[in-house]
């Protein structure tokens, strides 16, 4: 039985769902990977991956560049002839719907996050609601990474009631990210692991953190994360440079691995708009790591106020800087608790062998019913 996986690159697919990919292949299933090319794609290739160079710009909406691409998925999935098509991020699950659609092939969608498209009113989300609404007519299954998407899409009737179903993100590999023993830095450090765009909240952490230098906060302030000029709502370099020469924030650059990074930080901040289920969280919790993050969809599943964090106000740099102040100045025992409920709400609700339990049991209900 063939299976494609379709996302926006080849290191998301690396990075977040190789544990799938590897169990689909001890299982007997042949699995062909389709996404552009990266550093990345040789290694798909070496786990046993039939990879299929995809041209895709993940960036906003161009008819003519999506229609290019809703043919293009069209050509592959016509020549690869899979028996069932994953998808993951916004344009493979629209556009891949359309295009397996046309040839009846059976496809499972993943609503990874909606970005910020349903924070606004304008045309492009009045498109992208539309395109939705289109295309998810048509897969067999959609999953869900929090209860606010599914009802959301549900209510605004996206996507057929029967079809939605709910996911604990793409899971959290327990294995590899551990805890170790409690330790606390000299100089409290907080660490902040996104890429830099605003909707990832970057520009209320740079306020925050000078409104608690200026209050006389001794701590540390780390960024770890792609610079991304190029995206629309990308932090431009000169302002990231500024940030760096007054030395507000550290900024770490990028790395393959960030659990040294975050073993070493004392509590892990995330101040975003809205997430499906963000994954540096669920690393951070799953290494017994206190959190701070908003109060927003995809966010407050994954951190309990007063359990495993502090919840902060949507786009509220005070209230940032209140809680973080008040994690700083929490004292061991506390820090230690929310380390420990964290870990224990990861074993519980998120742990990554639940989602590919999930994947398995809608692929084999296919492969009965063929």
């Amino acid at each position: 039985m063939k299976v494609a996986i379709v996302l926006n690159t080849s290191w998301n697919i690396y990075n977040f769902r190789m544990n799938l990919v590897h169990t689909l292949i001890q299982k007997g299933f042949e699995v062909h990977t389709i996404a552009p090319v990266d550093p990345y794609t040789p290694r798909l290739e070496a786990a046993g991956c039939h990879h299929h160079p995809l041209r895709m710009d993940s960036r906003g909406i161009n008819p003519v560049k999506d229609l290019a691409l809703v043919l293009e998925l069209r050509d592959i999935y016509r020549r690869v002839k899979p028996d069932i098509i994953l998808h993951y991020t916004i344009k493979p699950n629209i556009y891949g719907s359309l295009a397996a659609a046309t040839l009846g092939i059976p496809t499972v969608n993943n609503v990874c996050g909606l970005g910020t498209v349903f924070l606004r009113n304008n045309l492009l989300s009045r498109i992208a609601i539309f395109l939705y609404r289109w295309s998810f007519r048509f897969p067999k299954k959609v999953f869900f990474q929090n209860t606010d998407d599914r009802d959301l899409f549900v209510n605004k009737r996206l996507v057929p009631a029967q079809s939605a179903d709910l996911l604990p993100g793409s899971g959290i590999d327990l294995k590899r990210f551990t805890p170790k023993p409690f330790t606390r830095n000299k100089e409290f450090t907080f660490l902040l692991i996104s890429r830099l765009i605003t909707d990832k909240g970057i520009f209320e952490f740079v306020e925050a953190v000078r409104k608690l230098k200026a209050e006389g906060l001794e701590a540390r302030f780390q960024v770890l994360g792609a610079k991304d000029p190029k995206h629309r709502r990308g932090i431009p370099l000169e302002t990231v440079q500024q940030w760096i020469d007054d030395r507000t924030i550290e900024y770490l650059g990028t790395t393959e691995d960030v659990q040294p990074f975050i073993q070493s930080a004392d509590c892990v901040v995330l101040p975003s708009y809205r997430e499906g289920t963000p994954h540096t969280l669920l690393e951070a919790a799953s290494c017994g790591k206190p959190i701070v993050t908003t109060d927003v969809p995809g966010c407050h599943q994954v951190v309990e106020n007063n359990y495993n964090g502090l919840l902060c106000q949507l786009k509220d740099a005070n209230d940032l800087a209140a809680k973080m102040k008040a994690m700083s100045r929490m004292d061991d025992e506390t820090l230690r608790r929310f380390g420990i409920n964290g870990r224990l709400k990861m074993e519980k609700e998120f742990d990554e062998s639940l989602v590919i339990g999930r994947y398995l049991d809608v692929i084999s209900s296919f492969k009965e019913a063929s």
